[in-house]
């Protein structure tokens, strides 16, 4: 698993080092050898473990890093994460191996918070592409981490008709049905989902045939008449996505209409850093 992030890893660190880490280089004498331990200082779902497992391998070779958690796994303040024995180079490791398991942790212990807001078995919670550039896999398992479901990973593995895909395709119902025959054809199996911002258009699109239908922004009143319509739909039902804005105290509320999902894009965009230290000390362990 770890091993498929080596591209991202290795432009970080390639970010950070430059031309080399002059600082150890002319003030820790040659031949030092650390002993280090990851520490969370707040409590949180800890993710990224392996990836700085990997930063140590490749930025201080020599490293033996030994991990005291898991990926997924609650900590609280004062938890010891991981261990680390090797060469003066851990320091120039240190910075990149910590900043991507604060903000993986980040965004796990706010998946979390989120998926322990619903209360019913069938409604999951979902996180968007609000993704940082390129680091897009890395919060996107830290997502799945914390307890979070992924949504498409790109624009390439699910087709998301939005306000602005459905007016340009001519907005009617009969011109979209059209265009979502033409994918199937083209993409067999591929998921298609549609967004709707009324009732007005849950009631035109329920007919397409998308697999999943987004309520989008819309009122609580109408959100619950929407859910109703959807279900009586005979045959095949689209699963209901609730999308919008959504907070903790929204999350909570829209779960008790037991959607099928409920994206929220703040688990990624608004996560903030899980506080996480390494504790350096001279000398073999």
């Amino acid at each position: 698993m770890v091993k498929e992030f080596d591209f991202i890893i290795k432009a970080a660190l390639k970010e950070d080092i430059g031309a080399g880490d002059v600082t150890t280089r002319f003030f820790v004498p040659a031949g030092t050898r650390l002993r280090g331990e990851m520490v969370a200082k707040a409590a949180g779902v800890v993710c990224g473990l392996g990836v700085a497992r990997r930063v140590f391998e490749l930025a201080s070779p020599g490293s033996r890093v030994r991990l005291v958690s898991r990926d997924g796994a609650r900590v609280k303040k004062g938890s010891v994460l991981m261990r680390i024995d090797g060469p003066a180079s851990m320091l120039t490791a240190e910075r990149t191996a910590l900043n991507f398991l604060q903000h993986m942790s980040g965004v796990a212990t706010r998946a979390a918070l989120f998926a322990s807001a619903v209360k019913n078995p069938r409604t999951k919670i979902y996180d968007t592409r609000k993704t940082l550039p390129g680091l897009r896999l890395l919060e996107k398992y830290a997502a799945a981490c914390g307890g979070a479901r992924n949504h498409r990973l790109g624009l390439y593995d699910m087709a998301m008709i939005k306000d602005n895909h459905a007016a340009l395709a001519g907005g009617g119902a009969a011109r979209l049905a059209g265009r979502i025959a033409a994918l199937r054809r083209a993409k067999p199996g591929l998921k298609i989902e549609i967004e709707a911002q009324s009732l007005a258009q849950v009631k035109a699109f329920l007919p397409l045939g998308a697999d999943v239908l987004m309520l989008d922004n819309m009122p609580y009143g109408a959100m619950k008449k929407a859910i109703a319509l959807a279900r009586a739909v005979a045959g095949k039902k689209p699963e209901i996505e609730v999308s919008g804005g959504v907070d903790l105290k929204k999350a909570a509320r829209y779960s008790r209409l037991v959607p099928d999902r409920i994206s929220v894009g703040s688990i990624t965009s608004g996560a903030a850093p899980l506080d996480i230290s390494l504790e350096v000390k001279a000398g073999k362990a």
